[in-house]
């Protein structure tokens, strides 16, 4: 069991040094699509254009939607790079969260020889999980 603690404990490391290396990142997705400039002049104009190609940076952060317009070139790479980064943090993410539930379950449960100890240990146990509920009941 302590063998495979420790396998574990190992991949948990090499996940953090992973994680260290994602560098920059963005949430978000982008998104293609034609737009007509609304130039009478215009090629768009025409009948059976279709418009000038469009690049959309899109996402919602905290309820409220976010868009920016992005130029084809270095700008569209940079943006691509970042939520590709984005992507490969959220899966270590997930990776080292389920790794630390089975490093959690693997660890022992720590013994109180000392029965008054242990009393002690449940009245305060007690105490806190009481003030939480109270405060449910209030709010």
């Amino acid at each position: 069991m302590t063998e495979r603690l420790e396998s574990l404990e190992q991949k948990r490391e090499s996940l953090y040094k992973e994680l260290h290396q994602v560098g920059d990142f963005r949430r978000g997705i982008i998104s293609f699509n034609y737009r007509k400039c609304g130039k009478k002049n215009c090629a768009c104009a025409q009948k059976g254009h279709l418009g000038h190609p469009q690049y959309l940076w899109n996402s919602t952060i905290r309820g409220k939607s976010y868009a920016k317009s992005i130029k084809a070139g270095p700008e569209l790479q940079k943006y691509m790079a970042e939520i590709e980064n984005h992507d490969r943090f959220k899966q270590l993410c997930k990776e080292i969260i389920e790794l630390n539930e089975q490093i959690c379950n693997l660890r022992p449960v720590a013994e109180m020889d000392d029965i008054s100890e242990l009393q002690e240990l449940k009245k305060n146990l007690k105490r806190y999980f009481m003030k939480r509920y109270k405060k449910k009941l209030r709010g």
